[in-house]
């Protein structure tokens, strides 16, 4: 038995190696998620149409670049997978193309800047919200760009297994973003007070600084010599192709549960501003925990790839596995304190607001926690297998999945049963509950029908070859960051 839990804990792709991978990313997805949670505290303490807008134009915001972030971020896996396979000199060219899918993503975000007004018009939320949602929107657009890059090259990390730089820079943004946000929202340090458009401008700022950080350390010398990151900037029209046949679905099926999450939202916005507030509020919570379990998730898919890579399948299971576990036991003891202690998770929203205007929203947030904390654990199934999956090339799948469960089980019954039937609250998240473990237990059954073990998104003279375990004619990189 002692054995056994050893060759868990020390073998290959066992709990240590997914750790040791996952633990920056937590840490990395940790921080972006205290970057929102602190910035919709902020807006919390300013007005109370201030937090009930920021997350319907948020998550609109982001729903539209989420297709873009899906299909450049893909570039994660033929990093990981040519990676494994010892093909470094193909990183730096895959890298370009995720590259050139950011460009066409931010014109297209900037584009959407005079849609704003119509579209919240038509939204039909209460105009002081309304007048929030369209600058925090519009705001945010400028910064769309910036951020599909960013998600494209913290590929050439984290494909790689180099995850610590990754850490660095979101870390020192959501630092930025805290200090801009505080500044920019309340006006301190001889700065205008803003609201919302502060917060939106901090976000902005925050989003460039991650794109240069990321630009300054990959464009080195030492890393074109190895992996061609400055000599493959030459667009590859069969490589491109590659990355839109297995990163578009990818893209879309981000796309498609950010947008099925938005139209929840903001038909829940349709049951008034407390409604809303409250809504935001948990979602935001739950962000806090949802967000390091992401990073795990990711560590699964870059290990799934590198393995492929290798050939090794079974290893590649195995990794799953031990992510798994350990991200299961984390969500669970988040959802026994979201059940126990809510009050800590929503005592910071109320921490600068007045008591009368507050307390109805404080209320209902702790209602909903329960709901998150039932569905969180069934959530773990979602984010690792779906990873998983994804992690070999078994992009369209996950894709029609979501497009079937969202429209079927999320979105349609959300709009008759809170619009034609006039249900409220409760109606909308006991279906966002089943939506979630729908998802979980389809991907769950995806991967134990391992049709995944035979995908590849490299070349396949290249993905199937044999591979040696070492690649003797690269230098040794322990020490690289």
């Amino acid at each position: 038995m002692g054995g056994f839990f050893k060759e868990r804990w020390s073998g290959q792709a066992g709990i240590r190696e997914v750790l040791v991978l996952a633990f920056p990313l937590v840490l990395s997805t940790g921080s972006w998620s205290i970057q929102h949670f602190v910035d919709r505290m902020f807006l919390a303490w300013y007005s109370p149409e201030a937090i009930a807008a920021a997350m319907p134009a948020g998550i609109l915001n982001y729903t539209v670049m989420s297709f873009f972030i899906g299909t450049a971020s893909y570039v994660s896996t033929f990093v990981a997978q040519y990676h494994g396979a010892g093909m470094p000199h193909r990183i730096g060219p895959a890298l370009w193309q995720g590259i050139y899918m950011s460009l066409a993503g931010g014109v297209f975000i900037l584009g959407l800047i005079p849609l704003a007004g119509p579209i919240f018009t038509f939204v039909g939320h209460d105009p002081a919200v309304r007048e929030n949602e369209v600058v925090y929107f519009q705001y945010l657009c400028i910064g769309g760009g910036p951020v599909i890059a960013s998600a494209s090259l913290a590929g050439f990390f984290s494909g790689r297994g180099k995850t610590w730089p990754i850490m660095l820079v979101d870390v020192l943004s959501t630092l930025v973003t805290i200090v801009l946000d505080y500044v920019l929202i309340f006006g301190k340090w001889g700065f205008a007070e803003m609201g919302m458009k502060g917060a939106a401008i901090a976000t902005v700022i925050s989003a460039f600084f991650s794109f240069f950080a990321y630009v300054a350390l990959i464009l080195r010398p030492s890393y074109d010599s190895i992996y061609h990151t400055l000599s493959g900037w030459r667009p590859d029209r069969e490589l491109f192709v590659r990355l839109l046949k297995f990163g578009v679905p990818a893209g879309v099926q981000f796309f498609l549960d950010m947008a099925g999450f938005t139209a929840f939202v903001l038909i829940l916005g349709r049951l008034g501003t407390v409604s809303l507030a409250a809504t935001n509020i948990a979602f935001n919570i739950n962000t806090l925990a949802f967000m390091p379990m992401i990073g795990f998730g990711i560590a699964v898919s870059v290990l799934v790839g590198q393995y492929l890579g290798k050939n090794r399948p079974d290893l590649a299971a195995r990794s799953v596995y031990s992510g798994f576990g350990m991200t299961f036991i984390y969500m669970c003891t988040i959802a026994v304190l979201f059940v126990t202690v809510p009050h800590v998770f929503v005592a910071p929203f109320a921490a600068q607001t007045h008591a009368g205007e507050y307390a109805d929203i404080e209320r209902l947030t702790i209602i909903l926690l329960r709901f998150v904390a039932f569905y969180s654990v069934f959530d773990t199934m979602n984010v690792i297998f779906a990873s998983a999956i994804k992690g070999a090339g078994d992009t369209r799948f996950v894709m029609y999945m979501i497009v079937l469960v969202s429209a079927f089980v999320l979105v349609i019954p959300t709009y008759v049963s809170i619009v034609a039937l006039g249900y409220g609250l409760m109606a909308g998240w006991t279906i966002v509950t089943i939506y979630v473990i729908v998802l979980g237990f389809a991907f769950f059954g995806r991967f134990l029908q391992g049709k995944w073990k035979t995908m590849r998104v490299i070349e396949e003279h290249v993905a199937m070859s044999p591979i040696p375990p070492i690649c003797t004619e690269c230098p040794d990189a322990k020490f690289e960051p």
